[in-house]
């Protein structure tokens, strides 16, 4: 009989440690928590210094009872669950829950589930830290009274299923804001000339920025003043002035945390952030591989640190020696700081062995996890070798009063990017301020062949929307949430019907705007960047042992407390009752009224349930189409977002904003009202980039 039981969380991780421990080890799986609060009520004694009451997870009676048995006949229990908070307080519960002393129960970690690993965890074994346990029993509870306690609140003031998070509330305001970013950006137009030029067979392009002598850059604000330098720069001869060569390098990039994992996935392989950790996941527990059995492919994937062990350096090292020889490796470890907030606890994810290359696992990996682990494997490569070299050209050129610049770079040693290319991401403006061409050999004073002028047209950009990637490298940023909380967070106001995605972007829904709008109002606190970027730091120092887990929840729930209070009133004071419409019921004529569902407003008849007709609700918007005179309704789309369309289906007319009463006075253009602190009317043709505040209307109020 087995001397020594293991638990860990997960089927898949108890069959990849069953290669490396002998006879010895049996191994079991509680398939995640064993005990939480109860689903039924918030299971918090506030009366009792927020007592929390564990209970039973519902359909976990027959895996405890298993584990008891098995717990009977076990000389040594080894608690080997995932190496967090969230894994900690696991192992604390299965203690718990299965009567274990301190003498017959160990807690052991490991980075990766690789047989060193194991082994050496095994050998350290050690006692469960509560300091961990309580970070996270602490977390749970902001968490639940936040959701428990505003959640009926939303229930009542909009509809049934809503939530309202700590974590997913601030989220949730960050897309507004993006949002009211957009909405109220003001476009300004600026104009560039660029000149082709040509020495001897080849032609580059160089860019006018300043007039000879002075080193403010000029301004090109209007088509006027651009074309009237155009006129005097075309009868001008083109001279270099002169000609810096150089060379630059560009660093290698950072092994991935997990945020950088999830924001690398989603722009380069498409993945949502739940689909990246799921994947990451089951790489991590193991995988099967013909040849070598379930193997455990890469390190722990929920981690904030860039740090690498000593033996995997050792191994990468080895590896870029033999595969792309010595001047692609460093000849020390490359050490990647950590950002401040931090917690460091965990190393980088990395495959766990360097040589086991993602080609020669394909046949072995469904086709998500071969590209995911192909982004970890390239990404960890490349942090461990040489900076890549360019070799830079930086030219002056004289045009009579006008001074035109040009630059252009060459790669001349791959360096990392031999083994991950990285992809540069620029805005339009960047594109538009700097020429980045291919230079001729140049020498000074060297008169250039004038081929043509060419003068554009630009507009400055507003903020992009959040991309799922974007909101987690901001979410981290301002210390909102934590490694493992960031795809969930991601999920549930996705879910909730708060945001939908498109192209990558998250848009917000009209529902996402009312629970936004009742959360800021009422609950600034929660939603409050700073405030909430605070409990993360205390969650981190109760971890630390620097503070007791319910001194949090004390400071934190009398104002909270008060501040439900008053939401309460308020909110049952504003609360939206039916509006009555013209609109008659087609079965009993009762007069229709307007109704809120998961899809917005819809018309419904007021006798329900005897009468359950109901038809769609279309809101006049006070204007004609501009292109055929019908009403413009407010309609919502398939994914609940709010459109201008004209009421004939036979037109196709339909737009984001508001259409206006008048027409473009530049190009004769359909304009649109856009802006919420301050209106403006802005024309659709992007060639245009007409624009004019809007004056004081009563009948739009």
């Amino acid at each position: 009989m087995p001397k020594n039981l293991v638990i860990v969380e997960s089927p898949a991780k108890a069959k990849t440690l069953k290669k490396f421990l002998g006879a010895d080890y049996k191994i079991e799986a509680s398939v995640g928590h064993v005990r939480d609060l109860p689903k039924s009520e918030i299971g918090i004694d506030v009366e009792n210094d927020f007592e929390p009451k564990y209970i039973t997870i519902r359909g976990k009676g027959e895996v405890l009872a298993k584990l008891r048995k098995e717990v009977k006949t076990a000389d040594k229990v080894y608690l080997a669950t995932d190496p967090d908070r969230e894994g900690e307080a696991i192992s604390w519960h299965l203690k718990y829950a299965l009567k274990l002393d301190d003498e017959q129960a160990s807690r052991i970690t490991f980075n990766e589930i690789t047989e060193s690993a194991v082994t050496r965890s095994i050998q350290e074994a050690r006692a469960i830290d509560m300091d961990l346990v309580n970070a996270q029993q602490a977390r749970r509870e902001l968490d639940r009274i936040v959701g428990y306690k505003i959640s009926p609140l939303l229930w009542t003031k909009v509809r049934k299923r809503l939530s309202a998070g700590r974590v997913q509330s601030v989220a949730l305001k960050m897309i507004c804001d993006r949002e009211a970013e957009i909405e109220n950006f003001l476009p300004v137009e600026f104009w560039t000339i660029d000149a082709i030029l040509k020495a001897g067979r080849d032609s580059f392009k160089a860019r006018f920025y300043a007039y000879k002598g002075s080193k403010a850059p000029v301004e090109l604000k209007d088509e006027q003043t651009t074309r009237e330098l155009a006129k005097q720069i075309k009868e001008q001869t083109f001279i270099v002035d002169s000609v810096k060569k150089g060379t630059r390098t560009k660093n290698p990039v950072t092994p991935f945390t997990t945020s950088v994992l999830q924001q690398e996935a989603s722009r380069a392989l498409g993945f949502a952030a739940y689909k990246t950790m799921m994947i990451a996941q089951q790489l991590y527990e193991g995988v099967e591989i013909k040849g070598e059995g379930t193997v455990g492919l890469v390190s722990y994937i929920r981690t904030d640190s860039m740090r690498i062990s000593d033996e995997a350096y050792v191994e990468v090292k080895d590896f870029i020696l033999e595969r792309y020889g010595e001047e692609y490796a460093n000849k020390k470890k490359t050490q990647h700081k950590a950002k401040g907030r931090a917690q460091d606890a965990h190393e980088a994810i990395r495959p766990t062995a360097a040589r086991r290359e993602p080609e020669f696992l394909a046949d072995s990996l469904s086709k998500d996890q071969y590209k995911l682990y192909k982004l970890i494997w390239e990404r960890f490569v490349a942090s461990q070798m040489t900076p890549a070299v360019y070799e830079t050209v930086a030219v002056k050129i004289e045009c009579g009063s006008f001074m035109f610049r040009a630059s252009g770079s060459k790669l001349t040693f791959k360096g990392f990017l031999a083994a991950y290319q990285v992809k540069e991401e620029e805005t339009a403006e960047e594109a538009a301020e700097e020429v980045l061409t291919k230079m001729p050999n140049l020498t000074e004073k060297q008169q250039l062949d004038f081929i043509e002028l060419d003068e554009r047209q630009h507009f400055t950009q507003p903020p992009p929307r959040y991309s799922e990637g974007a909101l987690v490298r901001s979410m981290e940023e301002m210390g909102i949430g934590r490694p493992s909380t960031y795809a969930a967070t991601i999920s549930n106001i996705v879910s909730r019907g708060y945001v939908t995605k498109e192209k990558k972007a998250f848009f917000i829904t009209e529902l996402g705007e009312i629970v936004n709008s009742i959360m800021s109002k009422n609950f600034g606190d929660i939603v409050d960047i700073n405030f909430t970027a605070k409990m993360e730091e205390e969650l981190d120092q109760v971890e630390d042992g620097k503070k007791q887990w319910k001194e949090v929840l004390r400071d934190f729930y009398p104002d909270f407390e008060r501040k439900l209070k008053d939401a309460e009133e308020k909110i049952n004071a504003v609360e939206i009752k039916d509006e009555e419409t013209d609109a008659l019921c087609e079965e009993c004529g009762r007069r229709m009224v307007v109704k809120f569902g998961r899809y917005g407003k819809f018309l419904a008849c007021p006798g329900f349930p005897e009468c359950r007709f109901t038809k769609p609700f279309f809101e006049d918007a006070g204007v004609d189409c501009p292109k055929c005179g019908s009403k413009v309704m407010i309609k919502k789309d398939k994914k609940s977002r709010k459109i201008y369309a004209c009421e004939d289906r036979e037109c196709d007319f339909v737009s984001w904003n508001k259409p206006s009463k008048e027409r473009c006075p530049r190009c004769g253009g359909v304009m649109v009202e856009k802006g919420t602190k301050k209106k403006r009317e802005v024309c659709l043709n992007d060639k245009c980039g007409y624009f004019q505040d809007k004056e004081d209307d009563e009948s739009d109020e």
